[in-house]
C-alpha cells in the first residue's frame, strides 16, 4: 500500500485520519497511518494542550491538523464579525422555533454553571492566532476545509516543512486550490460525513487527478474497508482520507447515543443538511434535521450565524440524550454513508490492521483475474 505521498511523509499506510478526538489521531498515526486532528472550536490554550499530548503519544510520528478556513460566509467581505456582532443577526423567529423545538421535546435548560463550546471562529485572520500556533508544534500536514488557504499560511507551510493540503468537492474547487499553492488535493465526493459537495467519489476522484496531475490527490468520501482504498487508489489517488469510520471506535470521543445510532444506522440513515453550520454536511438524520428541513419551519441561516444560534442547544441536547427520549431523538452528528457498514466498535489498530487485509486480499484476487 506504499505510495510516493506517503513515502514523503513518513506513512506505512497511505490512511490519512480525520478525527476530532486526540485519541484516535495519535491511535492512527501510531498503526502507521496520519491523524488529522480537526481543530475548529478548540481554543489556543485548549489546543495547545492537545497537540502536546499527541505528540508526548506518536513521538517521531507523524500527524496533522485540519482546519475551517470558508472563504464564503457572513461578514467574509470585513474579515469575520465578533460574536456580539453576530448575536446581533440572529432572527427572533429562528430563536423562537429553537425555543419551541426544544420544548416540544422536553429538553432541559443548562445548569447556570455549564460551559458553552468556544466561539465558532471563520475568517482567515481571526483564526491567525490558532495556526500560528499549529506551526509551532511538530505537525507534517495542515488541511484546509471548504476554502483555499491564504497565501501567508502556504508561506509557513513551506518554511517549516509542513505539507498543505485543501479538500474540494469538485474540480473547479481543486484548481483553485492548485494555484494557491497546495501539496496536496484531498477530492471529497458526496458520500462523505461533514461538509460536502454534490459529485460522488468514484466521479470525483479521477477527474481532479487528471486535472491537478502532478499534485497528488488523496480520496475521501464513502471509504471505510480495504476494498475502497484499492479502488480509490485505482483510481489515481495517492492515499484515502477517512473520517466517519473512527466515531465508532473504542478510542472515539463520540457521545454514547449518538455512537449507538450510528451502529444500528443504514446508509440510507444520513441527509446533506445545513442544521449545524449553516453550510451542507452530510449528518445522521434525526428529528433535529427533519425539524430544519420541514418548510413550514425557518430555513437554517448562513455560517456562521447557524453555528452560533445553535449551539446551546446543541449543548442541551447533547446533557440530557442519554436520559431524556426528546432529546435522543434529536442527537445527531456528521456522518458519511459508510455508516452503513460502521456495525461494531473496534480498537483504531484493529480498523488499521482490517484495512491493510483487506487491501491485501483485494489486490490478490485482482493479480488473479489479470493472470485469467
Amino acid at each position: 500500500m506504499r505510495t510516493k505521498l506517503a513515502e514523503e511523509l513518513g506513512l506505512e499506510f497511505p490512511i490519512f485520519a480525520f478525527t476530532h478526538c486526540r485519541d484516535v489521531a495519535a491511535a492512527v498515526s501510531k498503526a502507521g497511518g496520519l491523524g488529522v486532528l480537526g481543530v475548529a472550536g478548540h481554543s489556543p490554550g485548549n489546543l495547545k494542550m492537545e497537540l502536546e499530548w499527541i505528540e508526548n503519544e506518536v513521538g517521531d510520528k507523524p500527524y496533522g491538523v485540519d482546519l475551517l478556513l470558508p472563504s464564503k460566509f457572513v461578514g467574509s467581505d470585513r474579515g469575520g464579525m465578533a460574536a456580539s456582532q453576530l448575536d446581533e443577526l440572529l432572527p427572533q423567529e429562528h430563536r423562537a422555533f429553537l425555543d419551541e423545538l426544544l420544548e416540544q421535546h422536553g429538553v432541559p435548560p443548562l445548569p447556570q454553571d455549564a460551559a458553552l463550546s468556544p466561539e465558532f471562529a471563520v475568517g482567515y485572520e481571526r483564526q491567525r492566532e490558532v495556526i500560528e500556533l499549529v506551526f509551532e508544534h511538530r505537525i507534517r500536514l495542515i488541511a484546509s476545509a471548504l476554502g483555499p488557504p491564504p497565501p501567508w499560511m502556504i508561506e509557513m507551510g513551506r518554511e517549516k516543512g509542513v505539507k498543505v493540503a485543501a479538500l474540494a468537492g469538485t474540480v473547479e474547487h481543486a484548481r483553485r486550490h492548485v494555484e494557491a499553492g497546495v501539496d496536496i488535493v484531498v477530492a471529497q465526493g458526496y458520500e462523505a460525513g461533514g461538509h460536502t459537495g454534490t459529485v460522488s467519489t468514484m466521479v470525483l476522484v479521477p477527474e481532479v487527478v487528471d486535472a491537478v496531475s502532478p499534485v497528488p490527490v488523496v480520496a475521501a468520501g464513502g471509504i471505510g474497508n480495504g476494498r475502497q482504498v484499492t479502488a480509490a487508489l485505482a483510481l489515481g489517488a495517492q492515499g484515502v482520507w477517512c473520517g466517519s469510520v473512527w466515531l465508532t471506535t473504542e478510542e472515539a470521543e463520540t457521545h454514547p447515543v449518538v455512537k449507538e445510532k450510528f451502529l444500528k444506522a443504514t446508509s440510507l440513515d444520513t441527509v446533506r443538511s445545513r442544521s449545524l453550520t449553516g453550510k451542507p454536511a452530510r449528518q445522521l438524520r434525526s428529528a433535529w434535521t427533519d425539524a430544519w428541513e420541514d418548510p413550514s419551519n425557518p430555513d437554517p441561516l448562513p455560517m456562521p450565524l447557524q453555528p452560533r444560534l445553535v449551539r446551546e442547544a446543541q449543548a442541551r441536547i447533547a446533557r440530557s440524550a442519554h436520559n431524556t427520549p426528546g432529546a435522543e431523538q434529536l442527537a445527531n452528528y456528521f456522518v458519511g454513508q459508510i455508516v452503513g457498514s460502521m456495525n461494531h466498535v473496534k480498537s483504531v489498530r484493529a480498523v488499521m490492521e482490517e484495512f491493510a487485509l483487506e487491501y491485501a486480499d483485494t489486490m490478490e484476487r485482482l493479480d488473479q483475474l489479470a493472470e485469467g
